[in-house]
């Protein structure tokens, strides 16, 4: 598939995000993830059966932000299930079965007020808890503590308010103003930004995978949203997840690259399970 890209700054501007673009190796990860995009898009089963492909990509890319979220319910669990508020992990798995649905629906909101599609993502999230009160849908104010156990294991230091606003604002203004970078180094960045920035009380990793899933998507890259990265992610694991965050926090070249490279295998091994999804559907077996 090709991308369609936001347009790029005027002459002159800074593209900082198409800088990222160039660091040793993201080239690289961006060609590879492009190859394993096309492949499955042409796959003689999406021709027909396409929304099928994309409604179990939706369930397993859920099931797997939710698992990253230390909720790590069978995938057969999360199939059959219901009642998504008996405790803890099944407010997480339903919080990332919500997101999922809702990323497809964000993508004019998005382009518009990104920061008001992440407040839109977190409404989502938090859907099901019924302790969030006034802190839901909004980044947080000073003194509001945030749970975030996975980025916390990192020892990421955590943003005062202020510098979060800021930052998030800042995001905002780039993705606005077009950039020339790839879609996977603008997901890559948005989903790095917001694990580091933690701007919510809560389900933070949720709404940073489901904020990449609305880049990709949006960009061009994975319109039918049928490449779960998120699966990706769990299948490398939290250690290695952490490890190319940390890299992502250093704000070093080679960290950034590293995030960027990390982000990419998990897109080519969604890719993986969609292919297998496809090849499932073609035999009869699911």
């Amino acid at each position: 598939m090709s991308e369609n890209a936001a347009p790029s700054p005027a002459l002159g501007e800074s593209d900082p995000l198409a800088v990222l673009g160039g660091l040793p190796g993201v080239p690289e990860a961006v060609d590879a993830v492009r190859k394993a995009v096309d492949a499955v898009y042409g796959h003689r089963v999406m021709r027909r059966r396409a929304g099928e492909v994309a409604a179990e990509a939706a369930l397993r890319g859920a099931r797997a932000s939710a698992a990253l979220a230390e909720a790590d319910w069978p995938l057969e669990e999360v199939r059959r299930r219901s009642d998504f508020s008996a405790d803890e992990q099944a407010r997480t798995v339903g919080a990332a079965l919500r997101l999922t649905a809702e990323a497809g629906q964000l993508l004019g909101v998005w382009r518009q007020s990104p920061v008001q599609a992440l407040a839109r993502l977190h409404l989502v999230a938090a859907g099901g808890a019924a302790d969030g009160g006034d802190t839901v849908g909004r980044p947080r104010l000073a003194g509001e503590p945030v749970a975030e156990p996975l980025v916390d294991i990192a020892e990421i230091p955590l943003p005062e308010p202020g510098e979060v606003n800021a930052r998030l604002e800042g995001l905002a203004d780039l993705l606005r103003a077009g950039t020339a970078a790839p879609a996977l180094v603008i997901g890559a960045a948005v989903h790095g930004e917001l694990l580091c920035l933690r701007p919510f009380g809560t389900f933070n990793g949720l709404v940073a995978r489901a904020a990449e899933r609305v880049v990709l998507v949006g960009s061009g890259l994975d319109p039918k949203s049928i490449c779960p990265a998120e699966v990706g992610y769990a299948e490398l694991g939290r250690a290695e997840y952490l490890k190319a965050l940390e890299g992502y926090a250093s704000g070093t070249p080679e960290g950034m690259a590293e995030w960027i490279a990390h982000c990419g295998r998990a897109v080519e091994l969604g890719v993986r399970e969609s292919v297998a999804v496809c090849e499932a559907l073609q035999r009869g077996a699911a």
